[in-house]
């Protein structure tokens, strides 16, 4: 068995990275992608390599030497890399290609050494690395029948997006026999190059290949194992995050605030959104009208004030949308800069938000960081604060204050010329009998001390559309919110978002209900884990304590390196002074037998 790697292209959208080298030169964590991939390739034995170099050659000649790790590494050249694609780099390496048994690969590949692994251990001769298809991919893509035998080889030109459930992409990494290069291969290859010319890529001799009676060619879909094809930059950065170091790979995560999307693998139990919502109706509706939306400006901030306040059960003028809770917030403390009290720990970008002299932080003396309304007002009695902020329920606790203590709390508040900001965007998920809201035209008329937020993006399910609101009877600070963001702040979905929907009011409430029976099935197998003390939650959250075994970074470090699962690191978090807690997501019942079968395992 031998390995042919094609390493002559120019990498141009990598920009200063391959100046002075060629692309499988480019390190990730300190390693280039070469020397990553000689290694897996010698470790499993293979007698021999074989690079197509072109731009850059001599620097990577030099670079590796004519032996690795005692194999020894044969070059050819492509000396018109700039004129041609890798069907010609191929081409040129066909002779080498029908005298042994021959993994192909890219240069620009990172991917897992079971990969190789499992491609040398199937006793099929031909095979093409294929993953299901992704929205992050990009390139050739295939379609299997029941017995992976592969049906076609789609270029990106013939590629449809209505059939992306189907497809395959190819990893660029392949197993061929002497017999399938000699008698298949080789001979397509040639024809195919005179016919079309080298600016073609081997790919479409695949495709031509496939459309053969018995093209003796199958895949062999990947399941978990982590593979990256780096083109640019925004590549190199999302290699460096799947293929961290467990030391690494959290910090480097949590960096990125979202975007896990682009890692298909990863489950993520730290973003906060509900599992059960929207439904699939409510998408279809969404998707139906993606073109208008795409391609029309969204209303200004008086028309979607209409909407927002139709939610919300306010009137118009006291009410403004965000781009997210989050602008909202950043907005109001600009505005209103003064002596504020906060609970800690909390939603950080409430505290963070606030210079220090003006915070006055209240911590809960207990190990659940719980705390009722009566014991805020002891302690802020004398603290001649001019605002309180309060999520309810917290975060990360869960910790709620019930509907009586809060209007109590916002009588003192009144009383006390305090401003009372509260945030009530996890309110949805409490127990049916402990819901309420304070989104209530009159009752904010009546109290214009109080200013109510909501994060739409959690309680609803659609953290994409980044849409929240803010509420108060006290119209001039409302009025000074909306001009202090843009009159386009949210975009052509999110409003329409507003638009439809009360015609799912009804499933929004059934899937609440369906959230709180999955979070107490769920509370009670974690209360299994034997190293966990599970804080109960009015929240679609879990605050926990890791009593022993690990840290809250070696228990979060090892879900997401060893099992995929993202969990939220509290320890480094205000107020908790590096104590070992963490917060975990409550998702769907499959993800979260999911993290309790990682979490079995790990208190083996």
């Amino acid at each position: 068995m031998q390995a042919i790697i094609l390493a002559a292209g120019m990498g141009k959208r990598l920009g200063d990275l391959t100046k002075d080298n060629t692309k499988c030169m480019i390190k990730v964590h300190s390693r280039t992608l070469i020397e990553r991939m000689l290694t897996q390739l010698t470790a499993e034995n293979i007698a021999r390599i074989i690079i197509v170099i072109g731009y850059k050659g001599e620097n990577l000649k030099k670079f590796i030497g004519n032996t690795f790790q005692g194999k020894p590494i044969l070059y050819v050249e492509n000396n018109i890399y700039d004129k041609t694609n890798n069907i010609y780099s191929l081409y040129l390496a066909r002779e080498y290609l029908m005298e042994d048994e021959t993994i192909l690969l890219e240069s620009d590949l990172i991917f897992s050494g079971q990969i190789i692994k499992k491609l040398l251990k199937n006793p099929y001769p031909n095979l093409t690395v294929v993953a299901k298809y992704q929205s992050w991919m990009d390139g050739t893509v295939v379609t299997l029948d029941e017995d992976d035998n592969i049906l076609n080889f789609i270029p990106k030109k013939a590629f449809k997006f209505s059939e992306k459930d189907i497809y395959y992409k190819t990893v660029n990494i392949y197993k061929f026999s002497v017999d399938f290069s000699s008698n298949k291969y080789v001979p397509f290859l040639e024809a195919y190059s005179k016919a079309l010319g080298n600016n073609e890529y081997y790919e479409q001799v695949l495709r031509v290949i496939s459309l053969l009676d018995k093209p003796e060619l199958k895949g062999m879909p990947v399941a978990n194992e982590k593979w990256y094809e780096i083109d640019d930059e925004q590549d190199l950065n999302n290699a460096e995050a799947l293929f961290a170091s467990e030391d690494e790979a959290y910090a480097l995560y949590g960096k990125r605030y979202g975007g896990y999307w682009r890692f298909p693998q990863t489950t993520d139990f730290c973003y906060l959104v509900n599992p059960y919502f929207p439904d699939e109706r409510m998408k279809e509706e969404m998707s139906s009208n993606f073109d208008i939306l795409l391609t029309e400006y969204p209303s200004g901030m008086g028309v979607n004030a209409q909407l927002a306040a139709r939610f919300a059960n306010v009137y118009p003028n006291q009410i403004a949308v965000g781009n997210g809770a989050a602008e909202l917030i950043s907005a109001y403390i600009r505005l209103n800069s003064v002596k504020t009290g906060v609970i800690l720990p909390t939603f950080e970008e409430y505290p963070n938000r606030l210079a220090l002299a003006n915070k006055v932080a209240f911590i809960p003396a207990n190990g659940d960081f719980s705390y009722t309304a009566a014991d805020l007002m002891v302690f802020f009695h004398e603290k001649d604060i001019k605002q309180l902020f309060i999520i309810n329920p917290d975060n990360p606790s869960g910790n709620l204050i019930r509907e009586a203590e809060l209007l109590k709390l916002i009588i003192w508040t009144k009383e006390k010329g305090i401003t009372l900001l509260v945030d009530e965007s996890f309110i949805d998920f409490a127990d049916s009998n402990k819901r309420f809201t304070l989104f209530n035209k009159d009752y904010l008329y009546d109290n214009p001390q109080l200013v109510v937020v909501k994060s739409i993006s959690k309680s609803y399910g659609v953290p994409g559309l980044r849409l929240g609101f803010m509420a108060s009877g006290n119209i001039e600070l409302i009025n000074k919110i909306k001009k202090e963001v843009s009159i386009w702040n949210i975009n052509s979905f999110a409003e329409f978002f507003m638009q439809i929907f009360t015609k799912y009011q009804d499933i929004y409430e059934q899937a609440c209900l369906n959230f709180v029976n999955e979070r107490n099935r769920f509370f009670s197998l974690l209360e299994t884990i034997s190293f966990l003390r599970i804080i109960p939650s009015s929240a679609n959250y879990f605050l926990c304590e890791i009593t022993k075994k690990y840290s809250a970074k070696e228990l979060s470090g090892q879900l997401l390196y060893s099992y995929n699962i993202l969990i939220k690191d509290c320890s480094n978090k205000a107020a908790f002074h590096s104590m070992p807690y963490i917060r975990i997501a409550i998702r769907n019942e499959k993800d979260n037998n999911q993290l309790i079968k990682a979490l079995r395992q790990l208190d083996k």
